[in-house]
Order: C-alpha cells, then structure tokens, then sequence
C-alpha cells in the first residue's frame, strides 16, 4: 500500500511551492547540514533578508518535521512575511555526525543557518521542544532574536516539570511517550497531543509510524539530554518580547505551567489561551492559532517601525 503520508508531503511540497517557500539545505558546518524551508526568492548569492518583509522562524516539537508542523501558519504568513522553517538535527533531512545532543546545540545550529541565510533579526515561534529551543536561541543569541511566540512549552524541561508531565499522561518516560513503534503507540501520542483526535484509520497511524520515526538512537538521545537537573537550572534575563499562545486543553504542560512559565519571565510575557485545543494546538485550531498570531506579530512590527 501507498504511504499517504509520503503522498500528502509531495503535495504538501507543490503548495508550498505556490505560496513562495522552497527547501534549501544549509551546511552548519563539515559534517553538519540543515534543511531550511525558505522564502523561493532566497538563493546562496543573495543572502539578504528582504527587509519589506519581516523574518519569522517557526520551530517545531519533537513530534514531526518543520514544515507538517506549521504547514497552516507558513500558507497564512508566507506572504507578508519572510518566513523559515528549520528541521532540527535528526528530523526531516537535517543530520549532523557530531556527538552533541543538547537544546543549546539545535539553537547554535539553527542561529548559524539563518546567518548563512542572511537573516540578521527574526520573531522566533515555536511549540514543545522547539519552544525549549526558542528559549535557549534567545539566551544566546539576543542580537539575532528580537522577540518570540511560543506554546505548549517549557524554559528547560527539569525533572521535576517532567515528572509532574508524564504522571499527568500515564507515561514513565518520554522516549515511551514520543518513540511509538507500533500502531496504538502513534495513536495513543495524539491522544494525549489534542483536545479530539478526529477519527482516521489504522492504515493513517501505520503511514505516520513508517515515515516519521526513523533516526530512533539519535532521537532517543536527544530525549536523555532534554531533561535537566532542577539545581543546574536558572532562568536567564531575556532582554526580548515573549508572547505565550497555548492550547487551553493542553494535558502534556497544562495552564498551571503556562501561568508558572509566565511568572518566571517577571512580567516580560503576555499569555493567551486557545480553547479547545490540546499541546498541538496550531494544527488542532489553526484558524484561531493564526489569528492570534498574526495580531502579535503585527504589533511586533509596529513597535519595531517605532524604534
């Protein structure tokens, strides 16, 4: 039988196509490469960012690659802004022979592509891992990030918010939780991942468990670095803009994270709740999700024209 999965990224990669992003692998370093989706207008001889148009970079979770991730938010945006969508190390086609498995190392990475793609400042939007990047790209790079919207989310994943996380999903461990290798372990993710999974059959499941859950050892590693110490744990002083847009039924870091996560930031966030959306919230609502969006990023625009 014919993967649809496989079938619908073809498709996928056509429409994006018609809306002005393209896929373009950026070489991080020997031995290191990152696949980017980018405005179709970006080439290796022009490596300016358009300045008409506002860098947005979405960064995806640990669940699927960049571009099935926000495909919704790149087909909304794409055309007042230039957008770019990352795969982090081990999804997608984005592969590194380095041995470094930390958050830090995803955030270097994707700083240093969008460098090479001259991107100079940029909103970063991101959700789950990917939120946790964000955090880790603003810490270190503040020059580069000039603001952020993220979700469903975490600062770090210390061992006690992972704890408290999987005790409310009825899981022992994440790599049991986001490593699924048969069909019920793909659907028993999404339930966990949305408010209403929609119904779909089995053979959906197997095409989603076939096609995104391959480079197993490096993932599982990336999972043994993502959850740190409590005592090694700060919260550093963000000097940008942070917007927290959260699904209101998400199970996985549910409202009382959200709001602990904001009182971290000491008044440096705003946060917003989307109803009836789960930890996927941007693919469950996309419509409200980009709405909200598109009302934070424009009011992060004009605050920039005012500078």
């Amino acid at each position: 039988m014919v993967n649809v999965l496989t079938m619908y990224m073809s498709l996928l990669r056509a429409l994006m196509k018609l809306v002005g992003v393209k896929p373009q692998a950026v070489e991080i370093e020997p031995g290191t490469v990152m696949r980017f989706w980018v405005p179709s207008d970006q080439t290796t001889s022009n490596t300016k960012s358009r300045p008409d148009k506002p860098a947005v970079v979405f960064v995806h979770g640990f669940e699927l690659d960049g571009i099935l991730t926000w495909q919704f938010q790149v087909l909304a945006l794409a055309k007042e802004y230039a957008v770019y969508v990352p795969d982090l190390l081990f999804f997608g086609e984005s592969m590194t022979d380095r041995k470094e498995r930390k958050v830090a190392f995803q955030a270097e990475c994707i700083a240093k592509g969008l460098r090479k793609l001259g991107v100079e400042k940029c909103t970063l939007v991101g959700m789950s891992y990917g939120g946790a990047v964000c955090f880790k790209m603003a810490e270190m790079y503040p020059d580069l990030v000039e603001s952020m919207v993220v979700g469903c989310t975490v600062m770090a994943m210390t061992q006690s918010i992972s704890r408290a996380a999987l005790e409310r999903i009825g899981f022992s461990s994440w790599s049991e939780y986001l490593m699924p290798d048969t069909v019920k372990g793909v659907k028993d993710l999404l339930l966990v991942a949305t408010y209403k999974l929609p119904w779909m059959p089995d053979f959906v499941f197997k095409s989603i468990l076939e096609v995104m859950f391959d480079n197993r050892k490096e993932r599982l590693e990336l999972l043994q670095e993502f959850v740190v110490s409590d005592k090694d744990f700060f919260v550093p002083r963000f000097s940008q803009k942070i917007h927290l847009l959260w699904g209101g039924d998400d199970i996985i870091f549910n409202m009382e994270e959200a709001r602990n996560l904001k009182e971290q930031l000491e008044g440096k966030a705003t946060l917003q709740f989307i109803e009836n959306a789960g930890h996927l919230v941007q693919s469950e609502q996309p419509s409200a999700y980009n709405k909200h969006l598109k009302k934070i990023l424009a009011s992060l625009h004009e605050d920039g024209k005012k500078k």
